[in-house]
């Protein structure tokens, strides 16, 4: 049982005294006594140290002694004293006390009425009061309530007295007695009374209960679930009869209905054993009855349980649980008769803890024990759900440090469940973010398949084989008597946490000791068939067990996945450092040593505390740097054994891992994978993990094999290799210049995508290194590096263009002589076609370079040899190569015109055929080269009478003709002056469609000018005008303008000329836009017969 409270006799009555306590008043350290002679007696409560309270019960059935009298106290300081007793203050017994403490008055009941007494002076105020002949109980209440017209909060006290059936109500406002009383009328007669809160009152009758509201006066009866109006039924609290509720007609007592207020505006109704739990607005609650086993005398609620008294005949007192009901303590209290509460007029719940119990000889005071103490004796006791449920109901200034407590109680609590197989709701409790419970902690209940070295499963099964072995007597006691939560009690140990084999196997059943020998010549008979049946058994018994693992297992994995995600958030997984912090209320180092003190380890109790509060404050005395470290070591943990899990129940779940950021342990997981032949996944947990080169010594293992290994078919051949390489940093150049040599001379074109995939990590690679790689491998390969980084990248490193250009005469040098021995020619041609190309367009090679390594004078590199002389500016010696020895007039011709384009060439058409002037064309030069070659070369006439018809426009005239031969036909040079002649009709023509059109344009520009545009409000023209009226005002200065000189702005607005400056220059017109000097005219300017009269 649980000791939450502890009885202290505070006041006995002497055994000569032959009164009788009839009630009783306790306020601030006075105790008012109220005995049935009439008299009053005032006390003092005197402050006993601890160390003399000898007398405060330990124990819960700690109780005064048997005969109903207090045990003697030892010597020293008495608990009370008696101040003072006044012996005329009421003529027949004192029912019941009260005190209105803003008004200074005590509210008594007496002789069947209600009387007002001075609270110091303890004389009559008005007694009895008037209406209350007949009262048989009352109820105050004070509150704080805002005034609705002035918002100014006052303390407004509230007395109700019951008289039969009528509810009287009187009101103190600022310590004045309102002269008003409110009086409402029940249905039946009031039994008893409970203020549910400022406005409402709560009535017990024989009938049921009704809530009041005394400022309308309206009544509702308190009904509860289930059916209404039946004595069978669940609704015991609705409107039903008095014959159904009472025992009027088997002639015995009527139950006195009871009520008490309980926390955050609750409150309980109970009679008879039956009990119903409302809302101050008189609303059923959806709560269980609490399970008394006979009607109490008297209720009660001590934050935070609720109380409840059996008659004096047992003198017992009940402390239950609110939220579960549960029956925590049980004191003996002989004699006792009723409860004495506080006021309710207490702001805080826990300053008003301690309660009074009197009987007709003795008050004992109960005074709450330490909270922590309590929950460790629930804890201590096995009663894990009244410690969480108790937690919970107290606020966090009660406790040390009610966080930790309420975490290590629900992790004892998440045990318990996992040993009664209760795998779910066991890790979804471990994986609370209030409870957050450490990884070491939950993985000591799981073997080390799953757990590793964090397993505390092995010492558990050689523990169960000890106990087996030594209960071969046949007196094993049964296992199960003792209850399971008494083996979580303590914190749990390093070398286990839990013991799944202990847990899912449980222990064999015991043969009975009387029936041995008939079993064992049983065994003896049957022997065959008892070894089948025992392995049979056995292989049940571990089918079980597997079954059983797993799904523990599967619901392992919910919890690591929230750990993990909880882990995010204050590390990055990807970099593992930590993240940004954010202030919180607790430090680091105030969970650390919250964690010290649960017992857990170091790693643990980082793991924890930054669990609990992930984002942690900026002032911590831990170093960053071993917080990281501790946190990758959580993570680690925990992503282990969520590898370890997947393998286990789903291994098609370890490869969605491995694709993103984590932090499992390389050698456990290359250990699994490679016992259960998962090469891809492997693979792709390397490269996670940044093991480049182990994933590749893999790659290449199984990919350059002759035959796909069955163990990894997916892994023959370069693909994945060169797939791998691909997404590796341009920083890793040595191990992607490493392995990738092998798939290039496996598969020359699959290998070479490492370089030229269109990615940015093949884009970024050092072209240096990769060229001189490539080198080493095939001078092909580098050829085609280079031309993809100059072509496709646009890279304009000279060095690399001198490269491809050597490379490429090399080549062709190579394919000359594999041609003389019969190759095809195919390859060659494009290759030179390549060469040509490249000359033509690229501009960063070495043109002297060029040139010396292109031989002169083989003829298949004429045209690469005219191209570099071209690029060098010497045309005449490349339209010599064309015409004299490859003897190509088509390409002669196309290389003019594409120098021509090039050219800068005047474009004015008179200038061209201003011949005289004119300095030798392209074509010219091709011309003279046909005409008037060098010797020993013949003129070649048909080529140049070609030339002359298609380009003559483009040969000067004079210089033309003087090349022309004497003897040659005017009829052979008709296309050459047709040619000429409609060059020049078409620049007559075309001067004079020009000239047309700059007409055209100035006469548009001058009827702009002089008649404007047309649009309203746009520009006027010339002819514009404006009229200036007597009110018309200046833009610049808003006065007159009169007959002042004035100038005109563009957007027509008129003002003074003097305000022409301040407008034009930013003054007060300054927002205007501003106006060039040609467009503002004044009147002494132009006149005023251009702008109105003024």
């Amino acid at each position: 049982m649980l000791s939450a409270f502890t009885a202290r006799p505070i006041i006995e009555l002497k055994q000569r005294d032959k009164s009788k306590i009839e009630s009783i008043l306790a306020y601030g350290d006075r105790v008012l006594v109220g005995l049935n002679t009439g008299s009053l007696r005032i006390y003092r409560v005197n402050d006993i140290p601890p160390s003399d309270t000898t007398n405060t019960p330990s124990q819960p059935d700690s109780q005064p002694s048997h005969d109903g009298q207090p045990p003697p106290k030892p010597p020293g300081q008495k608990p009370t004293d008696l101040l003072r007793e006044v012996e005329k203050f009421s003529t027949r017994a004192i029912e019941q006390l009260a005190i209105i403490k803003g008004a200074n008055t005590l509210v008594s009941l007496s002789n069947y009425a209600v009387s007002l007494h001075d609270l110091q002076t303890f004389e009559p105020i008005e007694a009895p009061l008037s209406k209350t002949k007949n009262a048989s109980t009352f109820a105050v209440t004070s509150n704080v309530v805002q005034d609705p017209s002035t918002g100014v909060p006052e303390i407004i006290s509230r007395l109700a007295v019951a008289v039969k059936r009528r509810l009287l109500l009187w009101s103190w406002q600022e310590s004045e007695l309102s002269p008003d009383v409110t009086e409402i009328l029940l249905s039946e007669s009031i039994r008893s009374l409970t203020w549910a809160n400022a406005t409402k009152i709560v009535c017990g009758m024989n009938g049921g209960f009704v809530i009041v509201d005394v400022e309308t006066g309206s009544i509702e009866d308190i009904v509860g679930p289930g059916a209404i109006g039946t004595t069978g039924g669940q609704g015991r609290f609705g409107s039903v009869s008095a014959t159904g509720m009472s025992y009027m007609g088997l002639g015995s007592y009527i139950p006195k209905p009871l009520s008490t207020k309980l926390a955050e505006g609750e409150l309980l109704l109970a009679k008879d054993i039956n009990t119903l739990f409302i809302d101050d607005s008189g609303k059923a609650l959806e709560k269980h009855q609490i399970p008394w086993q006979a009607a109490p005398e008297s209720i009660g609620y001590s934050y935070p349980y609720i109380l409840a008294l059996q008659p004096p005949v047992k003198g017992t007192l009940e402390v239950r649980n609110p939220d579960t009901l549960s029956l925590l303590q049980t004191i003996s209290l002989p004699g006792a008769a009723a409860l004495h509460f506080p006021p309710p007029t207490v702001s805080v719940q826990h300053t008003g803890k301690g309660f009074h119990v009197l009987s007709e000889r003795a008050v004992w005071k109960m005074e709450a024990t330490d909270y922590d103490s309590q929950i460790d004796e629930l804890v201590k006791n096995g009663r894990l759900d009244e410690a969480i449920s108790v937690l919970g109901m107290l606020e966090d200034a009660l406790l040390k440090n009610k966080t930790e407590t309420m975490r290590e109680v629900k992790m004892q609590k998440a045990e318990v469940l996992f040993k009664q197989k209760k795998y779910r709701e066991s890790m979804d409790l471990f994986n609370e973010d209030e409870v957050d419970a450490p990884p070491e902690r939950v993985l000591k209940l799981f073997p080390k398949i799953i757990a590793g070295d964090l397993s505390g499963v092995e010492e558990e099964e050689k523990r169960d084989d000890s106990d087996h072995e030594g209960s071969t007597d046949g007196k094993h006691s049964e296992p199960d008597h003792k209850p399971e939560p008494e083996v979580v009690a303590s914190p749990p140990k390093a070398g286990g946490g839990g013991g799944f084999a202990k847990y899912l196997m449980g222990h064999r059943k015991q043969l009975n000791p009387e029936t041995a020998s008939i079993a064992s010549s049983r065994r003896t008979i049957d022997d065959d068939a008892a070894s089948i049946r025992g392995r049979s058994s056995e292989d049940h018994a571990q089918e079980e067990k597997e079954k059983d693992l797993k799904n523990a297992v599967l619901e392992l994995n919910s919890y690591l996945a929230g750990a993990r995600a909880r882990l995010q958030r204050v590390i990055d997984p990807a970099t593992g450092k930590l993240k940004p912090k954010k202030p919180q209320s607790e430090t680091l180092s105030n969970l650390l040593s919250a964690q010290a003190a649960a017992g857990n380890g170091g790693h643990e109790m980082a793991a924890a505390a930054a669990q609990e509060h992930l984002m942690l404050s900026p002032h911590v005395e831990e170093s960053d740097l071993q917080l990281e470290a501790e946190l990758q070591h959580t993570f680690k943990i925990v992503d282990t054994t969520l590898f370890r899990a997947f393998m286990y129940s789903r291994p098609q779940l370890a490869s969605s891992l491995f694709r993103i950021p984590n932090f499992c342990d390389p050698d456990v997981v290359n250990e699994r994978l490679v016992e259960h032949n998962r090469f891809n996944e492997l693979v792709d947990f390397f490269y996670g993990k940044r093991l480049h080169r182990e994933a590749l010594n893999l790659l290449r293992k199984f990919g350059s094999c002759r035959e796909p290994d069955e163990a990894a078919p997916g892994l023959f051949g370069p693909q994945r290799t060169v797939g791998y390489l691909q997404g590796l940093p341009p920083e890793m150049i040595d191990v992607i210049l490493e392995f990738s040599e092998w798939t290039l001379r496996r598969d020359p074109e699959l290998g070479m995508e490492v370089f030229l995939a269109d990615t940015e990590n093949a884009e970024t690679l050092p072209r240096e290194r990769v060229v001189e790689f490539l080198r080493g491998v095939d001078i092909r390969l580098e050829t085609r590096y280079l031309e993809h980084v100059i072509g496709e990248l646009g890279d304009g490193t000279p060095e690399f263009h001198n490269r491809l250009v050597e490379l490429f005469v090399l080549q062709l040098k190579e394919g000359m002589k594999k041609m003389k021995d019969g190759e095809e020619e195919e390859e060659w041609e494009g290759l030179m076609g390549r060469l040509v190309r490249f000359l033509r367009e690229s501009r960063q090679y070495s043109l002297g370079r060029a040139l010396s390594w292109i031989p002169k004078e083989d003829p298949p590199f004429y045209e690469a040899h005219a191209v570099v002389l071209s690029n060098m500016g010497q045309h005449r010696q490349a339209l010599v190569i064309y015409v004299f020895k490859m003897e190509d007039y088509a390409k002669a011709e196309e290389y003019c015109n594409h120098i021509h384009k090039t050219q800068d060439l005047p474009s004015s058409s008179t200038d061209q055929n201003d011949t005289d002037t004119d300095q030798p064309s392209i074509y010219h030069t091709l011309l003279s080269l046909y005409l008037r070659p060098p010797k020993p070369h013949e003129p070649n006439l048909g080529p140049a009478l070609d030339l002359l018809s298609r380009h003559g426009s483009r040969l000067p005239a004079t210089s033309t003709l003087s090349l022309v031969p004497d003897d040659l036909p005017v009829s052979q040079l008709e296309s050459y002056f047709r040619g000429r002649m409609r060059s020049a009709n078409s620049m007559v023509n075309e001067t004079r469609v020009v000239a047309g059109l700059r007409r055209t344009s100035h006469l548009a520009a001058q009827a702009l000018l002089y008649l404007g545009d047309g649009i309203p409000g746009g520009q006027a023209g010339r002819n514009r005008r404006v009229v200036v009226g007597e009110e018309r005002m200046c833009g610049g200065c808003h006065k007159r303008l009169g007959r002042s000189v004035v100038a005109v702005m563009p957007d027509n607005r008129v003002v003074h000329y003097g305000c022409l400056g301040r407008v034009t220059a930013g003054g007060k017109g300054g927002g205007d836009r501003p106006m060039s000097p040609g467009s503002v005219r004044s009147g002494h300017e132009g006149g005023f017969k251009n702008w109105g009269r003024v």
